[in-house]
């Protein structure tokens, strides 16, 4: 009996002293994110006692850091948080495979199918619309079929799809709602937008939403997130347009270096982003939303269950990143 309970002492002895030391730990983050995401970092340290150092780079700039010392037996950075599926894919080799205990909480179309990468929150492709300028025009837009009206030449703007990746996001989930990545009808619903409504392509992602709030443009091809932040910021004069045709969620990813030196610090933070309160405190608080069914409230941004969602196959899209960006170009040649 006695040595039972010497057993269970030094159980306990250990397990107290693995907590103290996932306490005191350190965690070294690489990240593409903005402040807004950043921003629950200090509540993670809170509650774990873990001490997190971010370094803000770019998604390719990230991985190249992670990739140029792959070969060390530590890299500087434990852990990337953010960057799309497709960086991921690409650079699979340098993560570490990692399924959460909270992956199974997750809504079905982002659970960790990769092993690799960890899905934590989703941004979508709209349809951004200045309210006056319809107004203007009298007429309506409630989806991509509502672009091809006539009062509406000219009056469209798209960054370029071969060149931008919302541009491309928006192309892909298009076609999609339009009939499909390789139906005749959709691809025939895409030259006819861009050429047939003379759409202005710009040269970057921010000057399409930029371009509508400022009244230049009636629509505008984009995504959510920055619309979103617009009009928690202020803005009247804008809507954002779920496509009636469906509407694609994007996930962006977090991914634990294959030489981290802290994987459990690691494992800690990707569990944090996936529990109830990570999921709630990013509906409520950030223009991003939750890949967990949670309750929350947020007055700027619609709930998903009021959004005819529908599903990017990811695997074909990346696979066929090139075939798709070549076609779209072609097509843009005839503007």
């Amino acid at each position: 009996m006695k040595k039972i309970l010497a057993m269970a002492l030094c159980l306990v002895m250990l397990v107290s002293c693995a907590a103290f030391a996932a306490a005191e730990g350190t965690l070294s983050i690489c990240s593409p994110n903005s402040d807004g995401l950043l921003s629950i970092i200090p509540i993670f340290e809170e509650k774990t006692g873990i001490k997190v150092s971010v370094e803000s780079l770019g998604t390719g700039d990230c991985m190249k850091r992670i990739e140029s010392e792959s070969a060390q037996e530590f890299g500087t950075f434990d852990l990337m948080y953010g960057g799309s599926l497709a960086n991921y894919v690409a650079n699979k080799d340098l993560f570490q495979d990692y399924v959460s205990p909270e992956d199974g909480n997750l809504m079905d179309a982002y659970k960790n199918t990769r092993g690799y990468c960890t899905n934590y929150t989703i941004d979508g492709s709209v349809l951004l619309v200045n309210k006056d300028l319809l107004a203007e025009m009298d007429i309506e837009v409630t989806g991509y079929a509502d672009l091809l009206q006539p009062e509406l030449v000219g009056k469209i703007v798209s960054a370029d799809p071969s060149s931008s990746s919302s541009a491309f996001c928006q192309l892909t989930n298009m076609l999609l709602a339009m009939g499909g990545y390789e139906e005749d009808a959709a691809w025939e619903y895409v030259h006819n937008l861009f050429v047939g409504e003379q759409v202005a392509i710009t040269s970057s992602s921010s000057a399409v939403y930029k371009g509508v709030y400022n009244g230049e443009y009636a629509v505008g091809l984009t995504y959510e997130d920055p619309c979103v932040t617009l009009i928690k910021d202020g803005a009247t004069n804008i809507e954002v347009i779920y496509p009636v045709e469906g509407t694609v969620f994007l996930p962006a990813q977090i991914g634990i270096v294959k030489n981290a030196k802290n994987v459990e610090e690691a494992k800690a933070f990707v569990d944090f982003m996936l529990s109830e309160e990570a999921q709630i405190f990013l509906a409520e608080n950030t223009t991003s939303r939750n890949v967990r069914e949670v309750v929350y409230t947020n007055d700027v941004m619609a709930p998903l269950s009021d959004i005819y969602l529908i599903y990017e196959d990811s695997d074909y899209v990346i696979e066929h990143t090139s075939d798709l960006k070549e076609k779209v170009l072609d097509i843009m040649m005839d503007m």
